[in-house]
């Protein structure tokens, strides 16, 4: 049983889905602290002048609060506003039609946590490119602990055989592969190198690191593959 233990994400890039398309079950990591600048409410696209931040405006975002409880501001438009730059910048992309009216269905309903939305886009697209594994939030396991230590716990409450970890070192975020391996639990590190693949604005060059939505409208049903393949 592989396990990938992450926090929510605002339309993750390409290397957050790479994972999870070798993984069985995905825990969302919803109640830890709340960082901002971060890319749980906000992610990047391609422009015609470079990149651009997507982002979901919220209010009391602060390590005090928890991930699951930071609140969307609905006092501004930032629903126009998003589908707006995704619609100016996507609009003469090959899918943009198979792709633009999902987000556009998925951002007109209403969202009170920025986590629920985060969810809600991360499991319809990972359904959209045929990835199938379980989804289950922290805060409903009740584990205990801090650190690797509660990731540990985490897996040992899923009875995992393998923890999948994201890019860094055997000790980075968290992971200390040592205390993993004393319980019985190998761990992968999931280093990551972004696929190339075709993209509005060619002039720019290739830009990685994009949100999802990027390799979505730009090579459709070909995204499972060009993700696959890059394992």
């Amino acid at each position: 049983m592989i396990v990938t233990i992450h926090q929510p994400e605002y339309l993750p890039y390409i290397g957050f889905f790479e994972r999870l398309a070798e993984t069985d079950i995905f825990v969302i990591l919803d109640d830890v602290g709340y960082q901002k600048n971060g890319f749980i409410n906000r992610n990047k696209i391609k422009a015609e002048k470079g990149q651009k931040w997507i982002t979901v405006p919220v209010v009391g975002r602060s390590p005090n609060l928890k991930i699951n409880e930071v609140l969307i501001d609905n006092s501004q438009s930032w629903q126009e506003s998003i589908l707006d730059k995704i619609k100016f910048n996507y609009k003469k992309s090959p899918y943009f039609g198979d792709y633009y009216p999902f987000l556009e269905n998925a951002l007109d309903k209403k969202w009170d946590k920025i986590c629920d939305l985060d969810i809600y886009l991360i499991e319809n697209i990972s359904k959209d490119l045929g990835f199938k594994f379980k989804m289950i939030k922290s805060s409903d396991l009740k584990v205990e602990g801090k650190g690797t230590e509660r990731l540990i716990n985490i897996c040992k409450e899923l009875k995992a055989s393998q923890y999948l970890s994201g890019p860094g070192t055997e000790k980075g975020h968290g992971v200390e592969k040592q205390e993993f391996e004393k319980h019985g639990i190998k761990i992968k590190i999931k280093e990551f190198s972004n696929p190339k693949y075709k993209q509005q604005f060619s002039e720019q060059g290739f830009l990685p690191y994009m949100s999802i939505i990027d390799l979505l409208f730009n090579e459709g049903p070909n995204s499972p593959k060009i993700l696959i393949s890059n394992e």
